[in-house]
């Protein structure tokens, strides 16, 4: 059976187990499937292990290998929420060799460690957020009921009530606002203002990639600037439940468990390393700084020490899984220290038309689900017939073979020019509630253009 990944976390989740969710979402590619479900379970598992013999063992990277459109992306996608892990996918071409201008390679740690912060402070939120919502509702009730010691001139909005009634009235009014009734009505309060002059001057240094917190440098010695704005009472809520929450939350146990998360848990995405792979005999010109990219990643995938905002965060730990289409370069082209440590590589599959066929009818989020959804929204009905699924199939195995191999993506441009016409005249101009998508529609519309080359390069 397989385990809902809404209520179970990844740690109970098998090797097995993982495969079947992700098959939900991903047709065939069975043995990327399986490799990232066996590094996704070993996480777990070293955690598992006695303290001494944990910190040897070491993740097994993996790069995956196919064309484009086959999967690779998706596969890490949906591995990430599987996994409940700070995750981030990232392009290895973003980056440059320290002294070119670019991305610093450690800004991947940096930016993985950002998101981990706020996944937990996330969590920790909603642990707090019934407490901080009874708090912002204190808070709010004051705004719109002064006390007596305070009180301001009467306005016809706001009658204030006799000291002997306030509690009666408090009461009433939040009875009020439990109900909605004072959503829309406006309010002052002091909110913090815009960064001033000088985080204009401090942002193009980019002092993020230096890991240093700017609020911690100047926080003490800048005072925080205050502007009083009119909101609306819902607005004033949200924003209210926000401040109680964030001094409920024990920001520094929230750190040291992001930090925890991203040494033991984390999972990078190095999209497109083939990108930074030149053959031997390059050198010089726009690629001079391919080789130097990899030496500069060398370290990180390796095992280092990254300096982030929140702390020092050693980077032995963090599952790599890399990817390339890898057209032109081969792994092997890979510096021989990098290699080494991506120790498993799974090639995937090109698509076939029966896989398209599985791709548009199977997966929870399939493309023909998700056109009829939105149409849905207007009141059409689009009925999707076996022998008109099999026609965008094959048209679509049949482009990628001519044109270029772009994989599921090619179904996508398929499926927009078939239903161009629907999607724009709905819902003014559609007089039919349920439009029929069979062999012969697919044909009428597409044909003429699979047929002429030009056209297809252009349109499909």
């Amino acid at each position: 059976m397989t385990v809902p990944v809404t209520q179970t976390s990844s740690h109970e989740l098998t090797p097995q187990q993982i495969v079947r969710e992700l098959d939900k979402y991903i047709i065939g590619q069975d043995a990327a499937k399986r490799s990232v479900a066996i590094a996704l379970r070993n996480r777990w598992r070293r955690l598992q292990v006695p303290p001494g013999l944990q910190e040897e063992i070491m993740p097994n990277n993996i790069i995956l290998i196919g064309p484009t459109g086959v999967g690779k992306t998706e596969i890490a996608r949906r591995l990430a929420r599987l996994a409940n892990a700070p995750f981030i996918k990232v392009e290895a071409s973003k980056f440059t060799e320290v002294g070119y201008v670019g991305r610093d390679v450690e800004s991947i740690v940096r930016d993985l460690t950002e998101y981990a912060v706020t996944m937990v402070k996330s969590e920790r939120r909603t642990e707090v957020e019934d407490k901080a919502r009874a708090m912002s509702e204190e808070r709010l009730l004051d705004l719109l009921l002064p006390t007596v010691k305070k009180r301001p001139v009467q306005t016809p909005e706001v009658e204030l009530p006799a000291e002997e009634d306030a509690d009666a009235t408090r009461e009433k009014f939040r009875k009020r606002l439990r109900a909605g009734e004072l959503d829309k009505r406006m309010i002052e309060m002091d909110l913090p203002a815009n960064s001033g002059p000088l985080m204009q001057v401090i942002g193009p240094m980019n002092m993020e990639d230096l890991g240093l917190n700017i609020q911690d440098l100047f926080g003490n010695i800048l005072p925080k600037k205050m502007k009083r704005r009119k909101v609306s009472v819902a607005e004033a809520r949200t924003i209210l439940t926000n401040e109680e929450a964030g001094k409920l939350i024990d920001q520094d146990a929230a750190v040291r468990e992001a930090l925890n998360r991203v040494e033991n848990s984390g999972i990078v995405f190095l999209d497109e390393i083939d990108k930074i792979t030149g053959s031997k005999s390059q050198a010089g010109g726009p690629d001079v700084s391919r080789e130097g990219v990899q030496r500069d990643l060398l370290p990180i995938v390796e095992g280092s020490n990254v300096m982030t905002k929140y702390g020092m965060v050693k980077t032995d730990h963090i599952l790599f899984i890399a990817s390339g289409a890898f057209h032109v370069a081969k792994p092997s082209d890979l510096i021989p220290e990098l290699q080494g440590r991506f120790p498993i590589r799974v090639e995937l599959n090109s698509l076939t038309e029966e896989d398209f066929v599985k791709i548009l009818t199977l997966p929870q989020n399939a493309l023909i689900k998700q056109y009829a959804a939105l149409l849905m929204t207007e009141g059409i009905t689009l009925d999707f017939k076996e022998d008109g699924i099999r026609e965008i199939a094959r048209i679509a195995s049949e482009v990628n073979e001519q044109v270029e191999n772009i994989g599921a993506r090619r179904l996508h441009t398929i499926l927009t020019t078939l239903l161009e016409d629907a999607l724009y005249l709905a819902p003014d101009e559609i007089p039919e509630k349920t439009i029929v998508i069979d062999r012969d529609r697919v044909q009428m519309r597409l044909a003429s253009i699979v047929r002429n080359r030009d056209l297809s390069k252009f349109i499909l």
